[in-house]
């Protein structure tokens, strides 16, 4: 578990005004900061995630959080809400053709900031 301190630290070398954005959001509330200290970490330690192995691992309506990029290889057969701090063209069109949610982690954490019912896919094996 992170500090606040060491994620301000590392905020600090951020530069995307969306990513800062959703950190200093993410930070001020126990249940998102987990999210927080992902997004913190490097580029190389990011998640990315293909559909097929969002697909794979998510229930029907569940709401999932992706502290990364959603890439479009496989398919969606299900109906969820996906937050995610970015999307793949084609993973974003997969998703919305499948009648999924599509949202900015940002916009998750402001539409539900006790972090309700939410499941954070950190890496799936």
């Amino acid at each position: 578990m992170k500090s606040n301190t060491l994620i301000e630290k590392q905020l600090r070398k951020k530069k995307s005004k969306e990513l800062v954005e959703t950190i200093i959001e993410a930070k001020k509330n126990e249940k998102w900061k987990e999210v927080a200290e992902i997004l913190t970490n490097s580029t190389r330690k990011r998640v990315n995630l293909n559909l097929d192995k969002i697909n794979k691992e998510s229930k029907e309506n569940e709401i999932l959080v992706v502290p990364g990029k959603v890439l479009s290889v496989g398919e969606v057969n299900k109906k969820f809400v996906i937050a995610a701090l970015n999307f793949s063209e084609k993973a974003k069109e997969k998703l919305l053709k499948a009648n999924c949610q599509v949202l900015t982690i940002l916009d998750e954490i402001k539409k539900n900031k006790e972090a309700k019912g939410v499941t954070i896919l950190k890496w799936i094996s």
